[in-house]
């Protein structure tokens, strides 16, 4: 099998640009108090998501919360960790979503994407 012919084929799909977010350990200049704070670790790399189960409608008198699902696909040569923050853009729109585990194969790999936002 000619898995650089399966990834050349994948990546044609990839419509998508993601900016992972990790968060990491820096220092306040000023106050000089060390924090977590998310950096860019990857910007704008070649992706594809995909709706991985329905949203769930769970409106109330104050608020409507989304929740829902996404797949990611990327290269499978980016390390991405669970809990890591990913930006993913689609034509003019773009959403934040936390990562799962990634599910790496020899082509690709799959990154369950979970966002929870108000609306």
């Amino acid at each position: 099998m000619n898995l650089d012919r399966h990834r050349l084929a994948i990546e044609k799909l990839y419509t998508d640009k993601a900016t992972l977010y990790r968060h990491i350990q820096t220092k306040d200049p000023v106050t000089k108090e060390t924090k977590l704070s998310p950096q860019p670790v990857y910007t704008d790399q070649p992706c594809r998501i995909s709706q991985r189960t329905l949203a769930a409608n769970n409106q109330t008198e104050v608020q409507n919360d989304i929740q829902y699902e996404v797949k990611l696909f990327i290269a499978p040569e980016f390390e991405i960790r669970q809990g890591d923050l990913i930006e993913v853009t689609r034509g003019n729109v773009t959403r934040k979503y936390l990562a799962g585990e990634p599910f790496p194969y020899p082509t690709h790999q799959e990154v369950s994407l979970q966002r929870k936002e108000w609306a």
